[in-house]
């Protein structure tokens, strides 16, 4: 890590103004993470700094680089695929994905089976038990890599593999190479092969290769399975990740062979997924933003991309998870960046370091622990603790304790880069059992830069203990929605 230091150190001495992270460890408290005190060397030089999420999904409070002052981003699906539709003996055709089209492959129907008792389901080692010669394989995802499974199958005499998802990828399909004719499907799928198989004593199938596929009729974006969710371990009080950008099946630059049987060096290039994927995507539309409002601090661009993301997917519904079940807060962050409507996003929420200072001291991190991510000596008596209801952030996450009144009163400032002259109301979907109420209902504006704060309270009305909600807030004006995640947890 002390390389990575050295060169973070290095990049922010350049002068650049977007540092762009693909990686990440296990949660750490900020003076032992040095991904957070290197972001926060850069931060306070008004570079934004973009980090992957991490790849332990759907783990909850599996997400990395935390830190209030990190744009944290989880990995999202396409509309593309690299289709190899498997065309089963009864009729029925699942559409699968594969990196590699095999143009000489006849998609004539072959005998299709599942690999012996005695050998395993994961097509791993071998198939000594399993008469495979000729034959299409029905693997399942685990244990080895993908292109290890099909040389076993290919090594046995296989004609072609079906490669199923086990119960956790579920929808998740990666566009991989592999050594052999190949599809790659759901779970789902999967099932509905081996049902057929075990429906007749001469199941056959076919892979017919189909290329790639814009527009498919899966909804995108779909949360990844690997992408790690929150809530944060270091700070609760703070929606993460942040936001989910583009993060499977991204075509990329590849430096080294492929693990498959060339006969030449192979291509220079590879389909690759993760959060190491989306993190640089949000970093792009971060490096856009700054060079159309030069002037903007690295708060304001990530207020402008967050206030804009979309929490739909591109048939209008609520943005769903691997398991194709309604993704929530912690899966999506503000939802799926949307570069377009981020370059005018009507109103921002700045934060500037000594914001986040104020912020550490009252999460009782000590003044010793503070200098050590700031590398300046701090008096916490000379700061204002701002928790996370007052750090001035673009989502807002409350803990209301269903064994008394508790009520959460939340101050934000917001600063208007639209038109000068404009008027925006509240608009606010309350979270299930919570009444929001927010002052003013108003904010009216005369300039650009001019600033305005108002306050959020959230209470409970119907006390469900260990209950979690979702809501938000949307400050509309004629030209502009900008918009606010809540979420909301209900403890003792």
């Amino acid at each position: 890590m002390s390389d990575i230091a050295a060169g973070l150190d290095a990049a922010i001495a350049d002068g650049v103004d977007i540092l762009s992270i693909s990686l990440g460890g296990p949660s750490k408290k900020y003076p032992r993470d040095p991904m957070a005190t290197a972001a926060f060397a850069a931060t306070r030089r008004g570079i934004l700094v973009s980090c992957s999420a991490g790849n332990d999904g759907p783990l909850e409070s599996s997400v990395t680089n935390e830190a209030p002052w990190i744009l944290t981003v989880g990995a999202s699906t396409m509309d593309r695929s690299i289709r190899s539709t498997v065309r089963l003996g009864d009729g029925t055709e699942i559409d699968g994905e594969t990196l590699f089209q095999y143009k000489d492959f006849k998609p004539d129907q072959l005998p299709l089976v599942v690999p012996s008792s005695s050998d395993n389901p994961y097509c791993f080692g071998s198939l000594n038990a399993t008469d495979a010669k000729g034959k299409v394989v029905l693997c399942v995802l685990g244990d080895v890599t993908n292109a290890e499974k099909g040389r076993v199958v290919k090594e046995a005499g296989g004609a072609g593999m079906i490669l199923m998802n086990d119960e956790v990828e579920a929808y998740i399909i990666p566009d991989e190479a592999h050594v052999l004719p190949a599809s790659h499907v759901s779970y789902a799928d999967g099932l509905k092969i081996k049902s057929y198989i075990q429906s007749t004593s001469k199941a056959t199938a076919a892979i017919v290769f189909k290329g790639t596929v814009i527009g498919n009729s899966n909804t995108a974006p779909t949360v990844a399975a690997f992408s790690s969710r929150g809530p944060s371990r270091q700070s609760n009080d703070i929606l993460k990740p942040d936001i989910i950008g583009p993060g499977v099946n991204v075509l990329a630059a590849w430096p080294s062979k492929l693990d498959v049987n060339y006969t030449s060096e192979g291509p220079n290039f590879n389909i690759i997924s993760g959060t190491s994927m989306s993190a640089p995507h949000l970093s792009g539309v971060a490096a856009l933003l700054k060079s159309v409002h030069p002037d903007w601090s690295a708060a304001m661009i990530k207020s402008a991309i967050l206030t804009t993301a979309d929490p739909v997917d591109n048939q209008g519904k609520p943005i769903m998870d691997e398991k194709h079940q309604r993704a929530n807060l912690f899966a999506t962050g503000a939802g799926h960046v949307n570069p377009s409507k981020a370059i005018e996003p009507g109103l921002v929420y700045d934060i500037g370091p000594e914001n986040y200072i104020s912020y550490l001291c009252a999460h009782n991190y000590t003044e010793e622990d503070i200098k050590v991510i700031t590398q300046n000596t701090v008096h916490c008596a000379d700061y204002q603790k701002d928790g996370g209801s007052d750090l001035n952030f673009p989502s807002f996450t409350g803990y209301l304790k269903t064994s008394g009144s508790l009520i959460q009163t939340y101050n934000r400032t917001v600063t208007n880069v639209g038109e000068a002259k404009s008027i925006y109301k509240i608009d606010v979907a309350e979270p299930s059992g919570v009444s929001v109420v927010v002052q003013p209902q108003q904010l009216q504006f005369s300039r650009v830069n001019e600033k305005a704060s108002y306050s959020v309270t959230l209470s409970i009305k119907d006390k469900t203990k260990g209950s979690y909600a979702e809501g938000e807030l949307r400050w509309v004006s004629d030209e502009h929605v900008v918009r606010s995640p809540i979420s909301v947890f209900m403890t003792t």
